[in-house]
């Protein structure tokens, strides 16, 4: 079974301040996925730099195999001292895991982390070790299909604390939230923002903390295929969609020429929808053997601008596309089922477009914009011209 790590994060900066005091860095290298949520003491300018330094050089490090021991030793060295406090501080979460699931998990002062998996939230098994004089916890990891690791700041448990809350979000609380609102085919990044969501809810939208969440999520491939647009050589219709089709997953196809190039080719007949759910998106239809039939340029616009919402950092609201036109349905298979998208763009000239605004370079760019806001949100995506 082919597996597929995906990481989603989101922060909310301390009331007043433009500059969070906690940081993400996430890498794939070798084989590796490489998650570290950093939290710099104080807030604003210190604490963002205490969390920046942290965070890449842990990242930097424990992606290349260094020694924990090494990259703790190397923090510590690196950290500027606060003049107000006189100490070098910050807490880390980090998690270093293979394409099978199996690494670790290393926290040092960060709440500890939450563990996803069987459908509902438990502790990992952690092992204490002092490293440089610090108490450093350990977990070993062996995830499978569908488990999640939740990570988050100090923000999270101080929400709403002496507001709606006499003591905060506590620790239960928290797991009974992901409990309720984690549905199976969450993607990492609608997990962060419902947490992140209830902690600006708690805190009245008024955060008096810098608050961040981060989640790692392992689950099985799913690879979608989307054409958009004819090839340029009406002789290569046949190649063209005899390509498109043949991949594994799910098929999207976008644009009436493309539709009619499809149904010809399954000598299926398109049947084309009426109702109209969104006045700025046409109408979907539906060919036989074929999971999404859009229109084209306009209904890509939108997908755009989804897209753009779906990877905002400052944008809480849930990660996911409920509505059912065709925008919709597109941008939910793209950023929340899939992990593999390949694009077949045709670049032939519509006739019907000619001298118009509707163009090809017009579809091109919506099509690269889309595509580079896929990756990203960790997607693996190719384009393929023709």
């Amino acid at each position: 079974m082919s597996l597929y790590l995906e990481c989603g994060y989101t922060s909310l900066n301390h009331f007043g301040e433009e500059l969070c005091g906690d940081k993400v860095e996430a890498v794939r290298k070798d084989g590796f996925t490489t998650l570290v949520l950093a939290d710099g003491l104080g807030s604003g300018v210190k604490a963002n730099i205490l969390a920046t330094l942290t965070s890449k050089i842990l990242c930097t490090m424990v992606s290349a195999d260094a020694d924990i021991d090494e990259c703790i030793e190397t923090v510590i060295q690196t950290l500027p001292v606060c003049r107000e406090r006189g100490v070098a501080y910050a807490t880390f979460s980090v998690v270093h895991v293979d394409d099978e699931g199996k690494g670790f998990l290393f926290e040092f002062d960060n709440p500890e982390a939450v563990y996803y998996h069987g459908g509902k939230c438990c502790d990992f098994q952690r092992t204490e070790h002092k490293i440089r004089g610090k108490k450093v916890f350990e977990t070993k990891l062996e995830l499978s299909a569908g488990d999640i690791i939740v990570l988050f700041s100090d923000g999270v448990p101080n929400a709403g604390a002496g507001m709606l809350l006499s003591y905060g979000f506590m620790r239960p609380e928290i797991m009974d939230f992901l409990n309720k609102n984690v549905r199976t085919g969450s993607s990492a990044r609608n997990v962060a923002c419902q947490l992140a969501g209830a902690c600006y809810d708690l805190y009245l939208e008024q955060p008096m903390d810098d608050t961040t969440v981060a989640a790692l999520k392992i689950r099985e491939r799913q690879s979608v295929s989307v054409m958009v647009g004819p090839p340029v050589d009406k002789e290569n219709d046949a190649y063209y969609v005899g390509k498109f089709l043949s991949g594994e997953g799910k098929k999207i196809v976008s644009g009436g020429t493309s539709a009619q190039i499809v149904a010809r080719y399954l000598k299926k007949e398109i049947a084309t929808g009426f109702e109209v759910v969104d006045k700025d998106v046409p109408p979907i239809s539906a060919i036989e053997g074929v999971d999404l039939v859009t229109e084209g340029i306009l209904t890509l616009k939108k997908v755009k601008e989804l897209s753009d919402k779906y990877i905002s950092s400052t944008d809480l609201s849930s990660k996911t596309f409920k509505k059912a036109d065709g925008a919709s349905k597109i941008a939910e298979i793209l950023f929340e089922e899939a992990t593999d998208v390949t694009f077949f763009v045709g670049q032939s000239v519509n006739s019907a477009h000619a001298g118009s605004e509707i163009d090809t370079t017009v579809k091109l760019r919506l099509v690269e914009a889309i595509a580079e806001n896929l990756k990203k949100a960790g997607k693996e995506v190719t384009l393929l011209y023709d």
